[in-house]
């Protein structure tokens, strides 16, 4: 169902790409778009137990895009050096493939939500997380992404040499 990648010696392995989307801070989700344009929106995100967690207002371009089909994918840019005179870019990214469902589940939400706040603010208090979750929850929504393949790509120059 997934390709493999063509540039086998290049790709991350699933611990790797793992690492990465636990390093990085924000990423692209990917959905099927207003007439069959694809919609890319940055996004902050956690990463938790094999699950990508976003928050979001209750209407907008990607609960609709999320309505019609939940098939999406997120990047995450985890390096990308530019080396000028060598033409090229020091990269390493992920892409997560997967499927997004808005979690209705109050107990869902408010377990999505408290790992986000503590992936962003980790030296707050619970008592001033659990205020600012509290003062936004009636507007917020809260999407989960059940990743189904992890691809991770880096640029030759950081890959290990062939053999070990």
């Amino acid at each position: 169902m997934f390709r493999p990648m063509r540039r086998h010696r290049q790709a991350l392995s699933h611990e790797a790409c793992e690492a990465v989307l636990r390093r990085g801070t924000s990423g692209v989700l990917a959905l099927a778009g207003d007439d069959g344009y694809p919609y890319a929106v940055p996004l902050s995100y956690v990463y938790h137990n094999g699950k990508l967690y976003f928050h979001c207002a209750k209407a907008g371009h990607k609960l609709d895009a999320i309505a019609r089909s939940p098939k999406a994918s997120f990047c995450v840019i985890d390096q990308d050096q530019v080396a000028p005179l060598e033409y090229t870019t020091y990269f390493r990214s992920v892409i997560a493939f997967g499927a997004v469902r808005v979690l209705e589940d109050e107990g869902e939400r408010r377990a999505s939500i408290e790992q986000l706040a503590v992936r962003y603010a980790p030296q707050d208090s619970s008592q001033h997380r659990q205020q600012a979750i509290q003062a936004e929850w009636n507007a917020l929504c809260m999407l989960e992404m059940e990743v189904h393949h992890l691809s991770g790509k880096q640029a030759k120059e950081l890959a290990p040499p062939q053999g070990e």
